[in-house]
């Protein structure tokens, strides 16, 4: 049994970033500071890599990566959040380091104030979520 506690990377997208950035805080009310550390990436699409990367490095346990996918009035965003979603898992798979998804793609999402409150409060339950199933994943027995 080791007692050093587990390590993880919590990667975040920074497209609608006011809001994604929600996911962390969630995260960080259940995994000390100390034992994250944080990646930025410009958008979802770049998660499956910057995961890859960080898993291959050997320095974490697991890895949390959040991202809001929204539509844009184009079909596109079904397509980004299927490679991303697909991407992460393959990580996960190829590596044997747990890679954990928040990333979120609501069908109807308005750049309004009410709305931005509802996924902002929605992103920081997800991360509070990811914060346990990071644990739990990585217990030490």
């Amino acid at each position: 049994m080791s007692d050093t506690p587990a390590r993880f990377a919590f990667v975040k997208a920074q497209w609608h970033a006011d809001i994604v950035d929600r996911a962390y805080d969630g995260f960080a009310e259940g995994v000390p500071n100390e034992q994250v550390d944080v990646f930025d990436v410009p958008g979802a699409f770049e998660m499956p890599l910057k995961a890859q990367q960080l898993a291959k490095s050997g320095k974490y346990d697991a890895i949390i990566c959040a991202a809001f996918v929204v539509d844009g009035g184009i079909y596109r965003h079904d397509f980004v959040a299927a490679a991303v979603v697909d991407g992460l898992m393959r990580v996960g798979l190829d590596t044997g380091v747990p890679v954990l998804s928040v990333s979120l793609t609501p069908h109807h999402y308005q750049e309004t104030d009410h709305h931005n409150t509802i996924y902002r409060a929605h992103f920081v339950e997800k991360g509070r979520e990811a914060a346990r199933a990071a644990l739990a994943i990585t217990a030490r027995t």
